[in-house]
């Protein structure tokens, strides 16, 4: 039954994108005339969040917005993909913001200001404690702080809440995460990170899985996803060719979408072919957490594919 399903629960960022669009990027102390504007609502977190809600599956999602115009707004969109915001809380300044300059060579220049996000601290996983223990999964990225981030993990590891981590963007992790995390979900620039760049997916997937993971998959774009699991199986998962667009937040598509199906008690290879269906329509549109599929969307790719 629906009603019995664990959660899916975010713990992470949500920001407001601001996208100029110029027939180039601009240099020092030059103005040139925008083509157009417009406001998205972004950041990984939240993106996963609305990844995960569209598919049908309960999602909730524990961050921070600011007492600015985006705040609301933010929260509104969450609310209108499904997700359950009794975890969001309003602090004073800035939401999470991320000024963009997209070019008409696709180019771009984007500084992300933390705002909110960066107000994330252990008070609001103790808030939240309730909420966090009762998921099926919890899901993180790295753009909150880094000592909030291992506070959740230490949380969730006492909980036995299966956890699954997005490096993105990539840094030092401490020590303590590799045994705490169940899904490792990192691009390559970001494994390379890890692992050195000079390893091919297999290699990179063993050296992460030395490290103390349980799970790895290395999201690969056109190429697809390898999925490897400690002392079991590793395999590719081929990508859906498509015509993209836009590959924004495609990665935050296939980590939500590969959550719903592992809790809907999919193995992790199905379940990697089915987040892929997810980012190959996701990538077919414009924007962030706007681009995300619905579920229906994604059932009809797979049984035309």
């Amino acid at each position: 039954m629906v009603e019995a399903r664990k959660p899916i629960v975010i713990v992470g960022s949500i920001t407001m994108d601001l996208v100029t669009r110029t027939p180039r990027i601009p240099a020092i102390g030059q103005t040139l005339i925008g083509t157009g504007f417009e406001t998205t609502p972004g950041g990984k977190g939240a993106n996963q969040a609305v990844a995960a809600a569209r598919l049908g599956y309960p999602v909730a999602m524990v961050a921070k917005v600011g007492d600015d115009a985006y705040g609301p707004a933010l929260v509104e969109n969450l609310k209108h993909a499904g997700v359950e915001t009794g975890g969001m809380a309003q602090v004073s300044g800035s939401s999470g913001l991320a000024p963009m300059f997209v070019a008409d060579n696709g180019l771009n220049a984007i500084v992300v200001v933390p705002g909110a996000n960066g107000k994330m601290d252990r008070a609001v996983v103790d808030q939240n404690a309730e909420l966090i223990g009762s998921a099926g999964m919890v899901l993180c990225q790295l753009e909150i702080p880094m000592e909030t981030l291992s506070y959740t993990l230490d949380f969730c590891a006492r909980a036995s809440v299966p956890v699954m981590l997005d490096p993105a963007p990539a840094a030092d992790l401490p020590d303590a995460v590799w045994n705490q995390v169940a899904w490792f979900t990192p691009n390559e620039t970001e494994a390379a990170h890890y692992v050195g760049d000079s390893a091919d997916a297999e290699a990179s997937a063993k050296r992460l899985l030395d490290k103390g993971l349980r799970g790895v998959v290395l999201k690969r774009g056109g190429e697809g996803a390898f999925v490897a699991v400690a002392g079991g199986r590793a395999e590719w998962v081929k990508a859906f060719k498509v015509d993209a667009i836009d590959t924004v937040a495609a990665g935050d598509c296939f980590n939500g979408a590969f959550a719903v199906a592992l809790l809907e008690g999919k193995d992790a290879w199905t379940a990697a072919r089915f987040a892929n269906a997810a980012a190959a329509i996701c990538v077919t549109r414009k924007g962030a957490a706007a681009s995300m599929p619905m579920r229906h969307e994604v059932d009809a790719f797979l049984r035309s594919n």
